[in-house]
This record gives structure tokens, C-alpha cells and sequence, in this order.
């Protein structure tokens, strides 16, 4: 059975959410096979996670070079990976570093790249949602190994058991992976909740919301649901909250188990950003809003009438 190559992200001595995701992903196309690009010690850190679910390898390509510049590296290392392995497919994560990453990489490799696939298909092509999420299509490289990034909770992880062998790649970085190097990083603060790309539940708010003080009712909901927090554009642009929370077609695209949308009327640059959400649920005032068109669940209501008495009976019920 061929391998597939699995980009994996970590932190703290622990693989990413999207890395189990990935990785039970793998197996309906062949053997998983984890790609662990990082200082010396990172993959043997995370080697017993990935082993429960199912990488037969992990390909340690450590260094202390590979933090210091861009994406470059990853992706030289990723395609020197593929040239030893000759992979069925490899896989990353679609955040905005490994997409570059694997884009890089496909040319290396002289391969064609799908992004921002939500599901996969036992054949390697993959399943995408195209014209603003208006179109579902499957997708397939005509050269090459396929490249794809997997949308975070596209995929839902199950364990396997697996061998999870270590290999040891060396790691020779060409002068030009070198030419962007990283002079300096600032940790960005983060609260207790989930991030946005990787959660499995989001509450958004919108210009329904009103104000920047009344975002504490979206948190409220979010709080009770264990959720991250989003907002549309509109909130953005107000000012009411960041720009890195912003969900949409110039935001972060999310694909989570559950999405409530508050005071949000649903504008095509928002919806393509979250409509392949697995449940999405939405309060609104407006009985004509386009939101309603993709929810699961709509309430028609005045949201701050609705949502206190949402994270009142979520709560009683986690009670």
C-alpha cells in the first residue's frame, strides 16, 4: 500500500487538532505517513499521539535551521520527503503557511495542488466549494502527485492504531530557502478559548450585534458552548472586534461541527466562508435574511432577547 504524506503542525510538544484529522483522512487513500519538520526532539515528542491514529511512519526531519526562516524549507524538505517515499498523495492542513508550503512543494515536485478541500475521495481527487460556496465540485490533478489542503473539521478523527516507525531525514537546505529569514516573533496572547480554525463550535455575531459592548452576548453564548468567537465583516469593519476573527471569504474559512450565527444577515462573502459547516444555526430579526437559506436551525427573534436564554439552557443542560 502507498504512503501518504501527512504535514503535521504542533505546538508545546503536541500535535495540532487538524493532525488526527489529517491523518484518518490519509487512510482512505493508503498508509499514513506523519511529516514532522522542526527542531531537534519534536518528532520523538509527538511520536505516541500520531501512532494513535494510524501513522505507520514519522519522517523526522529536524533542525535548528528549519525554524529560523519562512516556509521555504518546509516545503524543500516536504518534496524531498516525497522523492523518497513516492507518496499516493500528501496532505496538509489549509492554513495560510501550509497552503504556500504545498503550492511550493507541488511545483517541486512538478505535481498539481487542490486547496481548501473539504472531503476526499478513495480515487485522490478531492471534493471543493468553489464561487463563494455556491458550487460543489470534484477535483483531480492531471500530473503528478496530488497536493491537497484539508479544511480543519472537514474531517472527522478516528484512532487507529499504528506503527508510527521513526525515520530520520536529513535535513539540507539550499542557499535560496534561506533568503527570508525570521529576525523576531511575538507570542500573541490567547484566552481560554478555542481558536477559530480548529474549533469545532463558533458563535459569530454581526451587525446585528449593535455595538462593541454588546459583543458580551455573543461571548456569553460561546462561553456556555465551550466555542470560539467570530464575527462578519461588518463587526470587523465597525471596529467592534479584530480582523483575525473575522469568518468569510476575505476572513478565516471554517468548516466546525456547529455555527451560530447572531444578528448576522448572511452576505455571500460570509457564507462562502462558513456554509460547509456541519450545523449551522441562526438568530435574526429579519425573516428574509439569506441566512436563513443555510441554516439548520433558524430563530426569528431579537438576538439579545434570544441568546441570553440560549447560554441560560445550554448551561442548565451541561449542568
Amino acid at each position: 500500500m502507498a504512503e501518504v504524506l501527512v504535514l503535521i503542525d504542533s505546538a508545546n510538544g503536541k500535535p495540532a487538532k487538524s493532525a488526527s484529522e489529517l491523518l484518518t483522512a490519509a487512510r482512505s487513500l493508503g498508509e499514513p505517513a506523519a511529516v514532522v519538520i522542526g527542531a531537534p526532539g519534536t518528532a520523538a515528542a509527538l511520536r505516541d499521539q500520531l501512532a494513535e491514529y494510524g501513522a505507520a511512519k514519522v519522517y523526522a526531519a529536524e533542525s535548528e535551521d528549519v525554524a529560523n526562516y519562512l516556509v521555504a524549507p518546509k516545503a524543500e524538505i516536504l518534496a524531498q520527503v516525497a522523492g523518497q517515499a513516492s507518496p499516493a498523495a500528501i496532505l496538509v492542513a489549509a492554513t495560510p503557511e501550509n497552503k504556500e508550503v504545498a503550492a511550493r512543494a507541488a511545483f517541486k515536485i512538478d505535481s498539481g495542488f487542490l486547496a481548501d478541500a473539504v472531503g476526499l475521495n478513495p480515487d485522490g481527487s478531492a471534493v471543493q466549494s468553489i464561487f463563494g460556496g455556491a458550487v460543489t465540485v470534484n477535483s483531480a490533478v492531471t500530473k503528478g502527485v496530488p497536493v491537497i489542503s484539508l479544511r480543519p473539521n472537514s474531517v472527522a478523527a478516528e484512532a487507529a492504531s499504528g506503527a508510527a516507525e521513526l525515520v530520520t531525514v536529513e535535513v539540507q537546505l539550499s542557499d535560496s530557502a534561506k533568503a527570508a529569514q525570521v529576525v523576531d516573533r511575538v507570542t500573541e496572547a490567547k484566552g481560554s478559548r478555542p481558536s477559530l480554525q480548529d474549533a469545532s463550535v463558533i458563535v459569530s455575531g454581526g451587525r446585528g450585534v449593535g455595538s462593541a459592548d454588546n459583543f458580551s452576548v455573543v461571548e456569553q453564548v460561546a462561553d456556555s458552548l465551550g466555542a470560539a468567537v467570530g464575527a462578519s465583516r461588518a463587526a470587523t469593519d465597525a471596529g467592534w472586534v479584530p480582523h483575525q476573527m473575522q469568518v468569510g471569504q476575505t476572513g478565516v474559512t471554517v468548516s466546525p461541527q456547529l455555527y451560530v450565527a447572531l444578528g448576522i444577515s448572511g452576505a455571500i462573502q460570509h457564507r462562502a466562508g462558513m456554509q460547509t459547516s456541519k450545523t449551522i444555526v441562526a438568530v435574526n430579526k429579519d425573516p428574509e435574511a439569506p441566512i436563513f437559506e443555510l441554516a439548520d436551525f433558524g430563530v426569528v427573534g431579537d438576538l439579545f432577547n434570544v441568546a441570553p436564554q440560549l447560554a441560560e439552557e445550554v448551561s442548565k443542560r451541561k449542568g
